[in-house]
């Protein structure tokens, strides 16, 4: 089991629940932008949101969106130990950082001891484009080998200064290597792992990619806290880690849909229904299974792992199933039904 490091109000490792974070794109500095993405980051179910402190103006304005944020914030800096000082001085949770970039070991003390002083973790992240040159030739490229030599390169200057409320990553946008990379740092050290499949791409491939490497991982018992990188719109990060998390029963949080891929049988329209019943239930966070299978003949049995249900019976007929109840035989708008059955579940 891996140590656990606190983020302002949320525990990392240690057997804690696995987190959920994504990072904002707006420009920092526009604090009224910034903090409309950071909440709707929350509200999707982010544990942890990163920011880019890339100047003074943004150190500045991490006060602000710490004082407006729903969840601890995270400062991503590059560099400039000055930056890391500030954002640490305003109220951030958390900090990205490499040491082994910020100009010596001076440098590193001084942001260790201003991290201990205001209890803020250090997570160093380490990808394929940001390995040593000397570490790159050693290994012949950024292998998982050459990667996890990087970060644990980065830890020791911290561990030299006294400091070790640390998280490690290692990415890559290839996922065998991500997956390699961390199951060798598993090995190799207890520091809380935060896992991600870096440069993912677009959501669709992107999302794949990132379920393939963090799941695969997950279900080794590898990752303390995850982020799905995707092109575009950070919000759909935030459902992508959710649905891993669920898909692999590791955290419940609102609607988990089982739909049937449908056959000859069907005698409804699954996939619309199965849509308007995800979309309209979305805000729900209370952990529920709810089904849409396409007939009565196999519906019923293979949905009953869900805690509520619909199965077509044909001609805008289904059944209505709940756990501990008799099915109920319905007509009418069906996904109507479903949806109303469930709010009314739910209270």
């Amino acid at each position: 089991m891996t140590r656990t490091v606190q983020a302002g109000s949320l525990k990392i490792g240690g057997g804690n629940p696995i987190s959920v974070q994504s990072m904002t794109n707006t420009d920092t500095r526009d604090t009224e932008a910034t903090l409309r993405q950071i909440r709707a980051l929350a509200a999707a179910g982010c544990d942890l949101v990163r920011v880019s402190v890339y100047d003074e103006a943004c150190a500045e304005a991490v006060r602000t969106l710490v004082d407006g944020s729903p969840v601890p914030l995270v400062a991503d800096i590059h560099f400039d130990y000055r930056l890391a000082i500030a954002a640490m001085e305003n109220g951030i949770a958390k900090l990205r950082i490499n040491p082994g970039n910020i100009g010596g070991a001076d440098r590193v003390r001084r942001v260790a001891d201003c991290a201990k002083a205001h209890r803020v973790p250090i997570r160093i992240g380490v990808n394929s484009g940001s390995a040593e040159k000397e570490l790159l030739e050693k290994y012949g490229g950024p292998t998982p080998e050459c990667l996890v030599e990087s970060a644990l390169g980065h830890a020791r200057l911290l561990e030299k200064a006294g400091y070790e409320e640390i998280v490690l990553s290692m990415k890559s946008s290839d996922v065998r290597q991500t997956v390699e990379a961390y199951r060798l740092a598993h090995q190799r050290c207890d520091y809380p792992l935060h896992v991600g499949v870096t440069e993912a791409g677009l959501p669709g491939q992107g999302t794949v990619k990132s379920a393939i490497g963090i799941g695969s991982l997950l279900l080794d018992g590898i990752g303390d806290t995850i982020r799905v990188s995707l092109s575009g719109d950070p919000v759909p990060e935030a459902k992508a880690g959710w649905d891993i998390l669920r898909a692999l029963n590791l955290r419940t949080r609102g609607v988990q849909l089982i739909a049937c891929p449908t056959c000859g049988r069907t005698g409804i329209p699954v996939a619309e229904i199965a849509a308007r019943v995800e979309r309209e239930l979305g805000e729900i966070t209370v952990p529920l299974k709810v089904a849409v299978m396409g007939c009565v003949v196999n519906g019923i049995g293979e949905g009953k792992e869900a805690d509520i249900g619909i199965a077509g019976g044909g001609n805008g007929s289904g059944v209505l199933f709940r756990k501990g109840r008799e099915p109920e035989k319905v007509t009418g708008d069906l996904a109507e039904i479903l949806i109303r059955a469930v709010r009314d579940m739910i209270g």
